[in-house]
């Protein structure tokens, strides 16, 4: 996306995302899994409106396939749930997929920077300068 000309941007880290699924979805189709395959699941996403969201969209409308969203939630960690008991598949960041999921091997780069926006004529208070601070340390 274009950065707005009155803000100012700060990327911090980047952000990758896998498609996921549980076991039980996919139990002995796991080196096969295609988007077509997926299109005719039922997916889990963050709402169309979330940058997520329009990113899977967008992907999947590149390819001319339908998204058969069955649920639409902008909590990760509901999703995850979801998807661990086997009510559909999903995208979500790297870092939140454990041993209840499974990573489905798809050639697909999803990813989107993480950071801050500010705007360069208004004062940070001293607080928000340290929390930015300790946020470009840990990055």
């Amino acid at each position: 996306s274009t950065p707005h000309p009155l803000l100012n941007e700060h990327t911090l880290w980047p952000d990758p995302s896998v498609f996921v699924a549980s076991k039980s979805l996919f139990s002995s189709e796991l080196g096969t899994i295609t988007l077509e395959h997926l299109s005719g699941l039922p997916a889990i996403l963050p709402d169309i409106s979330t940058y997520t969201g329009r990113l899977v969209k967008a992907c999947f409308d590149e390819h001319g396939l339908p998204l058969n969203i069955t649920m639409a939630t902008n909590y990760l960690e509901t999703i995850k749930m979801l998807v661990s008991v086997g009510l559909g598949w999903s995208l979500l960041p790297q870092t939140l997929v454990d041993d209840q999921l499974i990573v489905l091997d798809l050639p697909l780069v999803i990813s989107r920077d993480l950071g801050v926006i500010t705007h360069p004529k208004r004062a940070l208070t001293n607080a928000a300068k340290a929390f930015l601070e300790l946020l470009v340390a840990a990055s």
